[in-house]
């Protein structure tokens, strides 16, 4: 699992920082740098395979998101341990934004629709935090509550439907869902899990879930619309966090890295799941996942070499390629079109860069 409770200790140690964090809500500035500003990239020659310095000083991975066509936002926790945001508007980068928080998590981010962001991490007092983005302006930080570990997976599978899920303290998953106007409790979705989840969806009322089990098996349990069904071991010799993506109706791929540092690759065609099968690499970090839902894949780890490589599917796999480095944190990537796919990551220097 990606953990960050050590991380305030880690910044003070490291960095020799005095730290007065600002409260969940609340936009105090600290008293440490805070990330710089990305208005020298807009600027700047970029073009698709060279990689863009969008600045930021971040110690947790990022997630992104796409609500419409050239359309990004970049959501990371920053030193101060707030939530800090970047878009592209289809012209320009905007940010940064400090939307304030204490967090010890990564963040997750979802869109159900135009204009329309939500943002979910872990507090410092282990309950899940959100924020919203209404079309008009971000709504204040709502406390969801609960005891969780790491960090939440959240998938959406209609309009202004969400679902998040996230480890608790007893290893079991816990789910909460927005129904469309209130919140619902916190149920327990049981198993005995050994990483993050990950959630998505594939269709009107349908969600499928995926975590590592004690026996680094990969374990699945889905929701066909009246019911849960039990979870159920697709088997495999696993470690760091799944990814999966759905690129159509009732099909989804699973990708995990091996006890053997190899990617993993296992589908569901609508009918059945197929493999596993090797996709062979060298690999240090969790997998990222993403499709342009036209049957294209991406998929995303950091190498042994601290490089970030990338191999993709449109019928057959391509080969490994390393899009360089070095890189300190798993990247994360969007697609907001056919054939297109962005990529982020973070260097050593701990700013964001970004190849598309």
């Amino acid at each position: 699992m990606v953990r960050f409770p050590h991380l305030l200790g880690h910044l003070v140690q490291v960095l020799g920082l005095a730290v007065a964090l600002p409260s969940l809500g609340r936009n105090d500035n600290a008293t440490i740098a805070l990330p710089s500003t990305i208005e020298s990239t807009n600027a700047q020659a970029a073009r698709p395979g060279r990689w863009e310095l969008l600045g930021g000083v971040f110690f947790s991975p990022l997630s992104v998101e796409s609500w419409g066509p050239n359309r990004l936002d970049v959501f990371g926790v920053g030193q101060d341990l707030a939530l800090w945001h970047a878009w592209w508007d289809g012209s320009f980068w905007g940010g940064w934004e400090s939307l304030g928080g204490v967090l010890h998590s990564m963040p997750a981010s979802i869109s159900w629709g135009p204009n329309r962001i939500d943002v979910f991490a872990i507090g410092t007092d282990s309950s899940v935090w959100h924020k919203a983005f209404d079309g008009s302006r971000w709504l204040g930080w709502q406390s969801l509550g609960g005891i969780l570990l790491d960090s939440l997976s959240v998938a959406s599978w209609g309009s202004n439907r969400l679902d998040v899920f996230g480890v608790g303290t007893d290893s079991t998953l816990w789910h909460k869902w927005w129904t469309g106007s209130r919140w619902s409790g916190w149920e327990s979705l049981g198993g005995l899990l050994t990483s993050n989840p990950a959630a998505v969806s594939w269709g009107l009322n349908r969600i499928d879930i995926f975590a590592l089990g004690s026996d680094h098996d990969l374990m699945h349990r889905w929701w066909d619309g009246t019911r849960w069904n039990g979870w159920v071991s697709l088997g495999g010799e696993l470690q760091y966090d799944p990814a999966v993506v759905s690129w159509g109706p009732n099909r989804l791929d699973v990708f995990a890295v091996g006890t053997d540092h190899s990617l993993w690759h296992r589908y569901y065609d609508g009918t059945r799941w197929v493999g596993w099968e090797s996709l062979n690499g060298t690999l240090e970090s969790l997998p990222v996942a993403v499709s342009d839902q036209r049957g294209r894949i991406d998929v995303y780890a950091v190498g042994v070499d601290s490089a970030i490589w990338h191999r993709s599917y449109s019928g057959t796999w391509s080969n490994w390629e390393s899009l360089g480095g070095p890189v300190v944190l798993p990247p994360a990537a969007a697609s907001w079109g056919p054939g297109r796919i962005d990529v982020f990551a973070i260097g050593t220097d701990h700013s964001l860069y970004h190849n598309w």
